[in-house]
């Protein structure tokens, strides 16, 4: 007879054995999981405001140099025009010309055929001038609404 062993006497092979330490070591637990999340959410907490800030800066910023760009576009209108619109005619008059008062026109004085909106998605307002001013143009900000402070301010040029 002779001397088997029973096979659940048997250790298994060692291959078998490395691979079912290494199975039990992978992944990642519940808890080390919930600690990268809160340690994520802390960054984003503290990140996040100053981004948002940078942003609005930045449309401020934007605003303003294309309420700069569209009264250059005035000035040159006015150069062959020699006058700037009155209040009905706005800024239309910079892609469009108008009626009989326009004589001269060599627009459109825009690089696109649409007035372009401000930022926040509204049109850009036009104060025409008044005894040998220049023109305004602005935008009322972020609320499009007349004052503000923040972003909400109005910005005029």
């Amino acid at each position: 007879m002779t001397d088997r062993v029973p096979l659940q006497a048997k250790a298994p092979p060692l291959a078998l054995r490395r691979r079912a330490r290494l199975a039990a070591k992978a992944g990642y637990s519940l808890i080390e999981i919930m600690i990268v999340l809160a340690i994520i959410g802390l960054i984003v907490a503290l990140v996040g405001p100053r981004f948002f800030a940078q942003f609005d800066k930045a449309k401020v910023t934007t605003a303003t140099t294309q309420a700069k760009s569209l009264k250059e576009a005035l000035h040159t209108m006015n150069l062959d025009i020699g006058r700037y619109p009155t209040e009905q005619e706005g800024l239309r008059l910079l892609v469009q010309a108008g009626g009989d008062g326009a004589q001269g026109w060599q627009g459109p004085y825009l690089s696109s055929a649409d007035l372009p909106k401000d930022p926040w998605k509204n049109d850009y307002i036009y104060v025409a001038p008044a005894d040998g001013q220049d023109p305004r143009v602005g935008s009322f900000g972020a609320d499009g609404k007349e004052g503000g402070s923040g972003v909400n301010a109005d910005i005029l040029q």
